[in-house]
């Protein structure tokens, strides 16, 4: 029987669905207050409009009866010579995996990011990251990524306005 999933690249047309999965992955995550919820909505908005025609994001949606209910994003950036690259090369960092709840559990994610795994094959990608919801984890894990030891320190932190 086909799959009533129907797998595609995002365009413009699904800024809505990417910006709503967006939200809906970081409340999913931990307590967004609807006031940051509201700035990040617009703020990724805005960047996707640029972003996307301009090709600096790329989007892969899963949609069923012309609904967009999972998708998930790739951008591409510089990889500085190292041990496991020497020449450097670019990374694929992946984000915005996200599945509506009701369509859960039946591999649109895991098919989404294989999507982009194979773009970034032909890209020429030395690698590819990202990080992890303990959601994910079993999911990128199941597709052969790896835990490393990155760490952070946030220099200026964002505030809502209003």
């Amino acid at each position: 029987m086909p799959s009533p999933y129907r797998f595609r690249r995002a365009t413009v047309r699904d800024i809505p669905a990417l910006v709503r999965h967006r939200v809906e992955m970081h409340r999913s995550m931990k307590a967004v207050p609807d006031r940051v919820a509201a700035l990040i909505a617009s703020s990724f908005r805005r960047h996707l409009r640029r972003a996307l025609t301009r090709g600096e994001y790329l989007g892969w949606v899963a949609a069923r009866d012309g609904e967009v209910v999972a998708g998930a994003g790739v951008v591409l950036r510089p990889l500085l010579p190292r041990p496991s690259a020497p020449r450097g090369g670019r990374e694929a960092y992946v984000l915005n995996v996200f599945t509506e709840p009701g369509h859960r559990r039946r591999g649109l994610a895991c098919r989404l990011v294989r999507e982009i795994l194979s773009w970034a094959r032909r890209e020429g990608a030395v690698r590819v990251s990202l990080h992890a919801s303990d959601q994910g984890r079993p999911v990128y894990e199941a597709l052969g990524f790896r835990p490393t030891r990155e760490m952070r320190i946030v220099l200026k932190k964002g505030r809502a306005r209003g």
